[in-house]
């Protein structure tokens, strides 16, 4: 995939419906209980990352590229524990958690995922068999797993830029705007959405995208394969947000 038509997919998903429907307490509801499943697996893929370009094994040895260490380090500080605006620190995901409690958003869908998780099962059994699961997280889910295990380190690392860093910014800036325009918001969901925007606009998405060229090492053939698995990343994206529309619709919200 070229860089216009990645850049193509990334326009039709910054246009998506979805924007402009999140507009009731309800409808964010049905949004934050399908979307903490891409908070969650977001950290499997920085985890992956960090694995690979920092030492954390003991006995300890230094690895081999310090600035590959640097700029995932700095990005994991932030999302293991940011400041959580009341004055102590939090993962992003435990955020995302409380602002589902304040919104009074469903979790047992995720939970139902993550406890067998825990348990040891492996996650492509529970996302087949578990009949809460909609489709479209199902295959966003293993999409990002499956990559964040088994990819080539440069393809994850195209992921986390494209799909996760490189992104958020313009995507969660409607929904923000939608939120306090609608009065459908709750103070941790904007808080949560607004540090995306912060951190990752002017640190996080500089360094996701400096770790990835780096890793490509201006190879043609890996800087292709790293747009194509960018471009899969915004369609699953794409396609999350299609099964968030369809339960609204759904339930006539």
């Amino acid at each position: 995939m070229s860089l216009v038509q990645l850049e193509s997919v990334r326009t039709r998903l910054l246009q998506h419906p979805i924007y402009q429907e999140i507009t009731t307490p309800e409808r964010v509801k049905v949004f934050m209980k399908h979307h903490v499943f891409a908070v969650w697996d977001f950290m499997s893929l920085l985890k992956r990352l960090q694995k690979s370009v920092t030492s954390v094994d003991v006995p300890w040895f230094p690895y081999e590229k310090p600035l590959f260490s640097r700029l995932i380090n700095e990005i994991v500080v932030a999302e293991e524990s940011d400041i959580d605006g009341r004055g102590g620190y939090s993962s992003h995901f435990s955020l995302y958690l409380e602002a589902m409690e304040e919104c009074g958003a469903e979790a047992e869908m995720f939970h139902s995922f993550l406890n067998p998780l825990k348990q040891g099962k492996d996650y492509s059994s529970i996302l087949s068999e578990n009949n809460q699961i909609p489709e479209s997280v199902r295959q966003f889910v293993e999409f990002n797993l499956n990559l964040a295990m088994n990819g080539e380190l440069y393809e994850v690392a195209a992921a986390f830029f494209y799909g996760r860093e490189g992104l958020i910014p313009e995507m969660f800036r409607p929904l923000v705007d939608s939120l306090m325009e609608t009065g459908a918001s709750s103070e941790r969901l904007v808080f949560y959405l607004n540090r995306h925007i912060e951190v990752d606009e002017e640190h996080h998405g500089p360094l996701a995208e400096k770790l990835l060229l780096e890793l490509c090492e201006k190879d043609p053939e890996k800087l292709e394969r790293a747009n194509d698995i960018g471009g899969k990343c915004l369609e699953a994206r794409s396609k999350l947000w299609d099964g968030v529309l369809a339960e609204i619709r759904e339930k006539n919200l």
